[in-house]
């Protein structure tokens, strides 16, 4: 036993040193991200996709108008009808990677009357299992302005040596933290034994482990869905702003998204559905509130 700690505090100084070079390398590899985008290449991608689009619902005939840029990494094109969202996903990134263009993205569907968002999505969801949030949502009859915004820096692409080596840093990180844990040997009701699971109505979420449980169903969190939650349930019945959310989530990454949060929100509301004594309440125009609600005013209702 009293060789633990030091064990632990060996694990984390190895942890520190091989997460520096991952993050040494990163820096070194991606001097490039200042460079603009290829705005003409990127019109050329989202009138290819609009075109398809369209032709998929039955639109041969109708003009393809010109994508507008709004800022130097947001881009959008309006089409004049509904089409099959499920398919834009593929569609769109099969675009992009015929123009060459390699930059991750978020995209917005706006419905073009009042500006309001439909849907939308990230393209690390879609690179993650192929699918994105609401894809078999139906849309009504009208027009739709397609948004893309650009990640600004542009994130690592990852060899599978990096991928490993990132994995090696953390699980060392985990270990260091198991072992320390351990050997403090704290009572079940000690503080420091709630810092590492916290239980919030039927929900019991795990920080370190990126994991949570609602209702007896177990999931694994993205990185981002972690950090989201996280931010959520240390402010219940807290009104967080946009700002806010995207500071604390985003900000310490070096990158500022605009939609995504709305997208991440979305998710965590379906992983928390089980729940009935949790919501994620939307403040239209202001930010997020995550309700938890007490099991008597349940029965009083």
């Amino acid at each position: 036993m009293v060789l633990i700690r030091p064990i632990a505090v060996l694990l984390v100084l190895l942890a520190v040193a091989l997460l520096f070079s991952q993050f040494t390398r990163l820096s070194v590899g991606h001097g490039d991200t200042t460079k603009p985008l290829p705005a003409e290449k990127i019109n050329l991608a989202l009138r290819r996709t609009a075109h398809q689009l369209l032709t998929q619902a039955g639109d041969t005939t109708s003009r393809i108008r010109p994508a507008q840029q709004l800022a130097p990494t947001l881009f959008q094109i309006r089409l004049d009808r509904p089409f099959a969202y499920k398919t834009l996903p593929a569609l769109l990134q099969q675009s992009m990677q015929r123009q060459g263009i390699e930059r991750p993205y978020d995209v917005s569907l706006l419905d073009c009357r009042n500006g309001e968002l439909q849907l939308g999505y990230s393209l690390l969801d879609f690179r993650e299992d192929g699918t994105v949030p609401c894809a078999d949502r139906q849309q009504v009859s009208g027009c739709y302005t397609l948004r893309v915004s650009f990640d600004t820096p542009t994130p690592a692409r990852h060899t599978a040596t990096d991928r490993l080596g990132w994995l090696a840093g953390f699980l060392l990180l985990g270990s260091a933290c198991v072992l320390w844990t351990s050997a403090a040997k704290p009572p079940a009701s000690d503080v420091t034994a709630t810092n590492i699971r916290v239980d919030v109505g039927q929900t019991s979420f795990c920080l370190i482990n990126q994991s949570v449980i609602v209702a007896g169903q177990s999931s694994e969190l993205t990185y981002r869905e972690a950090k989201l939650l996280n931010l959520f349930i240390q402010h219940p019945n807290q009104l967080l702003e946009r700002t806010f959310i995207l500071k604390a989530v985003w900000e310490d990454e070096g990158i500022i998204v605009g939609r995504s949060v709305d997208v991440f929100v979305s998710r965590l509301r379906k992983l928390l559905q089980p729940d009935a004594s949790l919501r994620i309440v939307t403040i239209h125009g202001v930010g997020y509130r995550l309700e938890v609600i007490d099991p008597k005013d349940r029965l009083a209702s």
